[in-house]
């Protein structure tokens, strides 16, 4: 591809692959593009959508993806036996992984069992009947990149890769992408090409602070998850890939991901390398 445009937002580097520069208008779009969803979304932010509920908003105006997430968060939970919960954020605050990012450890604890009579939704509002902190990080990027490559559109027919540090969708022609190794990131377990397409991946390496501790949590018990390292998936759009690698981490994950079409790999924390039946990856191990 003719032209690299790299930039920080929402924790994380983007790189942005297009077959030539991308005009100033574009690039202010995206930007407004993901500052937007940041302002709804994060729990990072005290003037965000997800801040005001934390504090006890009750109701607020329902972002346009809504419905969307939160019906995906419905699937996750139902397939993982409730491990995936929407309302894990004030369980990651309490390892440290708060507003702050303080890594100051507390005692681990459950997110809300019953998330789905305490959280309401609509296409016009978001309602939760007592406070807690909505964490959508099993599949928020991989909603955004979608989003980003979207807006893109309007401004080249041409490639376009979109990479938010894991999760990337593409668009033209066919990518070779490795398959980063969590226990050495000089290595990689397999490569796997995709083409008109998005590749997610998860890992317990990254985002990992203290003891052991790291991002994936199983909201049953507050505490991290131990017997995955990390995960990929492909599936024709990153917000469904997303939703994928996180389920992994988790029974029940393997059989949404064929209830899905998604084809997937994920390496155990005893090295073990357990892939989909129809996997398109081309695994070292």
């Amino acid at each position: 591809m003719g032209a690299h445009w790299r930039f920080d937002a929402i924790g994380t580097t983007w790189d942005i692959e297009t077959d030539t520069d991308l005009p100033d208008d574009a690039q202010e779009a995206t930007r407004r593009l993901i500052d937007e969803f940041d302002r709804e979304w994060s729990r990072f932010r005290p003037d965000s959508l997800v801040s005001q509920l934390a504090r006890g908003a009750g109701v607020v105006d329902a972002p346009a993806d809504t419905v969307e997430l939160l019906t995906m968060y419905q699937q996750l939970s139902d397939a993982t036996g409730g491990s995936v919960n929407p309302l894990v954020g004030d369980s990651l605050a309490a390892l440290g992984y708060d507003g702050q990012v303080s890594l100051t450890v507390g005692v681990p604890h459950a997110a809300p069992a019953d998330w789905q009579t305490m959280l309401a939704w609509t296409g016009e509002s978001l309602a939760l009947s007592r406070p807690a902190t909505i964490d959508i990080g099993a599949m928020g990027k991989g909603k955004l990149v979608d989003l980003t490559i979207q807006t893109l559109a309007a401004w080249t027919e041409g490639d376009v890769t979109v990479d938010a540090s894991g999760d990337l969708a593409t668009r033209g022609a066919p990518i070779r992408v490795g398959l980063e190794h969590p226990y050495d990131t000089s290595r990689a377990i397999g490569v796997i090409t995709v083409q008109n397409e998005a590749l997610c991946a998860s890992a317990t390496n990254r985002r990992a602070w203290g003891d052991g501790l790291h991002h994936v949590l199983d909201a049953r018990t507050g505490q991290p998850v131990r017997t995955v390292a990390a995960t990929w998936a492909v599936a024709p759009d990153a917000v469904t890939a997303d939703a994928i690698t996180t389920a992994l981490f988790f029974e029940g994950g393997p059989e949404l991901a064929h209830a899905w079409d998604v084809q997937w790999v994920r390496m155990l924390t005893n090295g073990q390398v357990e892939f989909s039946p129809r996997c398109p990856a081309q695994l070292f191990t």
